[in-house]
């Protein structure tokens, strides 16, 4: 590896990466690996194969007992960083929202929003008191942004998201931590299909960076890869 390729040292030395098991969580989750910090990272399948350098947990975070559980494993570890990543998105593009089964709207909102929440909720306390916690958004959570629709339901879920992660910044406004809720962009991973406009290694490394760059700052922020504000 050329000196060009060494991945700069991050200043957040022990992360924690809920849904590290493939696309933009795995890619995270050894990208910090690669910039010096310990990680753990949550898997669904304890059979698949582990992030490269990655400590692994099990977790569906739509099951209440197994984040308890996790809970109890992490006991007395602290993190600079937790992220939660996982998420999921099943109907068709154009499909409207309205003719989603039931089965499929249940699924995506208890996992990209009520799993999510309650996962943060219940590791909150393992995370630095300066530390950092962020949930993977997306600009297709914004309200303001959406002229195209497309995606409806998993839109739906990412504005419920942000709403939700709002509400917790609002009972947290003393807490000295970096709230972030955080929009990758289009990529290309099994979520996003072969046709998203940006590669992983286009979105993640300046993910991690604006991730970075916002250590220590206190308070909510919705942002792109980039560290650009997103509409709300």
């Amino acid at each position: 590896m050329s000196d060009e390729e060494t991945p700069t040292p991050s200043p957040i030395r022990d992360v924690l990466i809920v849904g590290a098991s493939r696309g933009l969580g795995r890619a995270i989750a050894e990208a910090y690996a690669d910039r010096g910090a310990r990680v753990v990272g949550t898997v669904r399948n304890p059979d698949s194969e582990p992030p490269t350098g990655v400590e692994t947990e099990r977790l569906d975070l739509t099951d209440p007992a197994q984040i308890a559980a996790l809970r109890a494993r992490l006991d007395g570890r602290r993190f600079d960083l937790l992220f939660v990543v996982a998420g999921v998105s099943l109907a068709p593009r154009w499909q409207a929202g309205a003719e989603t089964s039931d089965d499929d709207f249940d699924t995506v909102m208890r996992t990209n929003v009520l799993g999510v929440m309650r996962t943060v909720e219940a590791l909150q306390d393992l995370v630095d008191p300066a530390g950092t916690i962020a949930v993977m958004s997306s600009g297709q959570g914004s309200v303001a942004n959406n002229t195209s629709g497309g995606f409806e339901v998993y839109r739906a879920s990412k504005a419920a998201l942000n709403q939700l992660f709002r509400s917790y910044a609002a009972r947290h406004a003393d807490d000295a931590r970096s709230l972030l809720l955080l929009a990758p962009g289009w990529v290309q991973t099994g979520m996003g299909g072969p046709g998203a406009p940006l590669t992983i290694d286009e979105s993640v490394p300046a993910l991690l960076n604006t991730i970075d760059r916002r250590r220590g700052v206190a308070g909510l922020a919705y942002l792109d890869r980039n560290g650009d504000t997103v509409a709300w």
